[in-house]
């Protein structure tokens, strides 16, 4: 794969962008809380969006910042799965995600999926959405060592679709993927949908309720707009 000077590219979030995972993930939180005779609310799932796994169980568990690595792994590894047996009953795609996607391959730009999320999750969404054809990349939690708000998420990404920062646009829904995507200095499109909690995602670009509001013509917009 070769760069060019007018070679874009779109950085999709996938938690919270390409499906619709609030739910699952909460759930899937409770259950391994419940298994191990504690309780993770909603206040709890919220402070975490956008971080791995593994720093969240560090951050938030009790006791968790002197477990072993192999703790730490364990539980991770039995939320992931109680998260994947959540989706695999009924999938939870975001509307408007798959055509977005599709469209975006259609008029030229690399596309990636940059995602904290494990690489078992990112994949199996990947594969149910069937969009493994249009992507360029492909980076998860598993790719880093660092969750957002650091952008190595994003740095990697691009760097693995061959286009700098400055020429991505990522798409996110978390205020830390939106400082991860300023970080890396990428235009950023904050997808602020209607749901139970509120988040200020004002750091990025441009804020829409719906995945149907963007397009090839206001992404590449953004991204000439930055580097006027």
């Amino acid at each position: 794969m070769t760069g060019s000077n007018d070679q874009l590219a779109v950085l999709f979030d996938m938690d919270g962008v390409l499906i619709d995972s609030y739910a699952a993930h909460f759930e899937s939180w409770q259950v391994v809380a419940k298994d191990r005779g504690t309780v993770y609310t909603e206040e709890d799932f919220v402070a975490g969006f956008g971080r791995t796994s593994r720093e969240i169980i560090r951050e938030q568990w009790d006791g968790a910042e002197n477990w072993t690595d192999e703790e730490v792994a364990e539980l991770d590894q039995a939320k992931e799965v109680a998260f994947r047996d959540i989706i695999a009953t009924n999938f939870p795609a975001m509307p408007g995600g798959r055509q977005l996607v599709f469209d975006l391959y259609e008029r030229g730009f690399r596309i990636a999926v940059a995602s904290s999320g494990p690489s078992e999750n990112v994949h199996l969404v990947i594969d149910r959405l069937g969009i493994s054809d249009c992507l360029s990349a492909v980076v998860t939690g598993n790719d880093v060592t660092k969750g957002k708000p650091d952008p190595q998420v994003f740095q990697l990404a691009a760097s693995k679709v061959n286009v700098p920062n400055a020429r991505c646009c990522v798409i996110e829904d978390a205020p830390a993927g939106v400082a991860a995507a300023v970080a890396a200095g990428s235009a950023c499109i904050g997808l602020a949908r209607p749901v139970r909690y509120t988040v200020d995602l004002s750091a990025a670009d441009l804020v829409v309720p719906a995945l149907e509001q963007i397009n090839a013509s206001n992404i590449t917009e953004l991204i000439q707009s930055k580097q006027r």
